[in-house]
């Protein structure tokens, strides 16, 4: 083998051997790179931005469930930077995307907010954007949801119930034609025809009532309201009611609490309950309005001392249209819709309404909402008292036996 020959065999073992060095570098730097991927909890760039620009709520949490980057409409659900995920779905739903490394969708219900609030539904989808890094992204559906189920009962509900009255209006008007020539059954059937009028009348006003608050996204008044003057408003409404049942009613409690929202749709809310609890008592009983208030909630309370409501029944009563007793509801010209608007008009509120009832003992209808604090300006019309300047002392004298007059301090 001559000295050429023994050159290029070298040259080719030295590029063999720097190639396997090279190609070992390679693969050690790609695979420092890969671990350092597989490690690394550091946001994408650009990630943050997108979050803040965002609707919705979306989180990136690492496989600890910590969230390392929220949006802004997070906040409301508990989710926060630095934070755990609060719910046990959450963390199972974001588990099985990284796992699967496939986007994973469910419908949960969340809580939005403090205690009262009643819990959301959301619709999530959890997506894998690293080895170690999860995209949650939560939807409010409870409106869109809500307005569809009130659709179907909407038109489920109304049909059946109005026909009873206006079949009834139907049919009185052909007797009274009938009876054109007997003057007293005409009169009778006349008093029983604006009865049922009466009642379709009340049935149509509840269910426009039902469906605005269903329907509407925003109250068309929010502003800090006095409890006192939400009660007050639904005493006053049921007075007359309350003296021709025979019925009392009675104020207690804490007073100068403040609530957040519209002042006549709560109003109409306690109404209802205090309308329910006169017209289920009997005469010579009393019917108590307290309120009281327990950390940040307001708790409104009706209680009568009525027939009750049984246990079976006590889920459902919130339900539209729904009557524990049918017959008695229709002696007393109930329509089945007065909870129901209490209901949500407390969750338009970001409350709760709950009841506590024992038949032949009565019942208690407890309405919860968020407190407020107390508006710094004063009511419109009242006007501060300018203060009277101060009088010079006058001379101590000897006590006077005269006796106390009217006005003077005891």
């Amino acid at each position: 083998m001559d000295t050429m020959q023994l050159a290029l065999l070298a040259l080719l073992a030295g590029v063999v051997v720097g190639g396997s060095i090279a190609a070992v570098m390679v693969a050690a730097l790609r695979a420092r790179d890969r671990a350092r991927i597989e490690t690394s909890v550091a946001i994408p760039d650009g990630v943050r931005e997108v979050l803040h620009g965002m609707d919705d709520a979306a989180v990136v949490v690492d496989a600890s469930a910590t969230v390392l980057a929220a949006s802004g409409p997070a906040g409301p659900f508990h989710l926060s930077e630095g934070g755990v995920l609060p719910s046990d779905e959450l963390k199972m739903l974001m588990r099985r995307a990284r796992e699967t490394d496939l986007p994973q969708a469910e419908t949960l219900r969340l809580r939005r907010g403090a205690p009262p609030a009643e819990p959301r539904l959301v619709a999530v989808r959890a997506t894998r954007v690293s080895p170690r890094l999860t995209l949650l992204v939560l939807r409010d559906i409870t409106e869109r949801e809500r307005v569809e189920q009130m659709r179907r009962d909407f038109v489920a509900n109304t049909s059946h119930e109005l026909k009873t009255p206006v079949g009834a209006v139907s049919l009185l008007a052909e007797a009274i034609e009938s009876a054109a020539d007997d003057p007293d059954q005409v009169r009778n059937f006349a008093g029983r025809l604006i009865a049922e009028a009466s009642r379709l009348t009340v049935l149509t006003s509840r269910i426009m009532s039902l469906s605005k608050l269903q329907s509407s996204d925003e109250l068309s008044e929010d502003r800090v309201v006095s409890v006192d003057e939400i009660v007050a408003s639904a005493v006053d409404a049921h007075l007359i009611q309350s003296e021709s049942a025979g019925v009392k009613m009675t104020r207690g409690g804490t007073r100068g609490l403040h609530v957040r929202g519209d002042v006549q749709v709560l109003g109409e809310a306690v109404g209802n309950l205090v309308a329910n609890a006169i017209a289920y008592s009997p005469r010579g009983s009393s019917v108590g309005i307290g309120v009281s208030h327990d950390a940040d909630v307001v708790a409104i309370a009706v209680t009568d001392r009525g027939i009750g409501i049984p246990e079976g029944d006590q889920e459902r009563i919130f339900e539209r249209f729904y009557r524990a007793d049918p017959a008695r509801a229709r002696r007393t010209g109930g329509t089945g819709l007065g909870l129901s608007i209490v209901k949500h008009a407390v969750q338009r509120h970001g409350g709760d309404v709950s009841v506590w009832s024992k038949p032949g003992r009565g019942s208690t209808f407890t309405i919860r909402l968020p407190l407020a604090a107390a508006p710094d300006d004063l009511p419109t019309g009242k006007k501060p008292r300018k203060k009277k300047p101060k009088r010079a002392a006058p001379k101590k004298t000897a006590p006077s036996r005269k006796a106390p007059q009217i006005g003077d301090p005891a």
